[in-house]
């Protein structure tokens, strides 16, 4: 196991790439607190992993509405002073609303951008201390491959993961010198909730198809894999990235 003894975290862990993000930090030994706000999701993710094969980690579900800036760097804070530290941080948790850039009021792009962005600078301002500290740290933004499109009435979330790029190439930068790798997964599309805002399922699977390379759809354990080698000693000289996980449709 190469996470055996490690601790991670993971936001928006019970939802629908989130869980396998979970089950595979779990199988690798890890220790995972899913900060989730859907406790019926969470609680069956948790007792899932708890009572499947034995020999690796666990998962703990804390509640937490990334909303709260200010609560969830406390229950950050309180993450750390149970375990000494946190290990592994994956800020993967998003809300994306959908209509014309024109409909959206400030208050609901402000919004997004306070869950998809603010959440994770203040879990890495309440975490990377203890990284630091220990010389050693792994985080992952999930991005979107929308940030490369700028896809049509989805302004606020393209922006987030826009922002979350940015992000990542900045805190490389300045927490390299510590032990600490930051890096970025874009994922393509993958049949979760998510694309329950296309009309057209059916015609969505067409298009998304025609773009890819790789002619199937996408798996949530494919960002799993990619998140277990970016936390892993695998990766140690690999940071400031922006790794594409989405069978060959944008290639930069």
């Amino acid at each position: 196991m190469t996470l055996k003894g490690r601790t991670a975290v993971v936001t928006g862990g019970a939802g629908g790439l989130g869980c396998e993000m979970v089950r595979a930090l779990a199988a690798e030994g890890a220790r995972v607190f899913v900060l989730e706000r859907n406790s019926e999701a969470a609680q069956s993710l948790v007792e899932s992993i708890a009572t499947g094969p034995q020999g690796g980690g666990g998962a703990e579900f804390v509640e937490c509405d990334l909303s709260d800036i200010e609560g969830t760097q406390a229950i950050a804070r309180r993450i750390v002073s149970v375990c000494g530290g946190v290990d592994i941080l994956v800020n993967n948790a998003a809300i994306y609303p959908s209509k014309p850039i024109h409909e959206y009021s400030i208050s609901e792009y402000r919004a997004v951008q306070r869950v998809n962005v603010e959440a994770g600078v203040a879990l890495v301002q309440a975490l990377t201390p203890a990284m630091m500290e220990r010389r050693w740290g792994r985080i992952v933004n999930i991005a979107s491959i929308t940030f490369y499109g700028g896809w049509a009435n989805l302004m606020p979330y393209v922006v987030s993961k826009g922002s979350l790029v940015g992000l990542t190439r900045s805190l490389a930068r300045e927490l390299g010198q510590y032990g600490i790798t930051v890096n970025a997964i874009s994922p393509g599309a993958f049949p979760t909730d998510a694309e329950k805002i296309h009309p057209d399922p059916e015609g969505y699977t067409r298009f998304v198809l025609d773009h890819q390379s790789i002619k199937r759809r996408g798996s949530p354990r494919d960002i799993a894999e990619t998140i277990l080698f970016l936390v892993s000693d695998r990766s140690a000289f690999i940071t400031g990235q922006t790794i594409n996980v989405d069978g060959g449709w944008v290639m930069n």
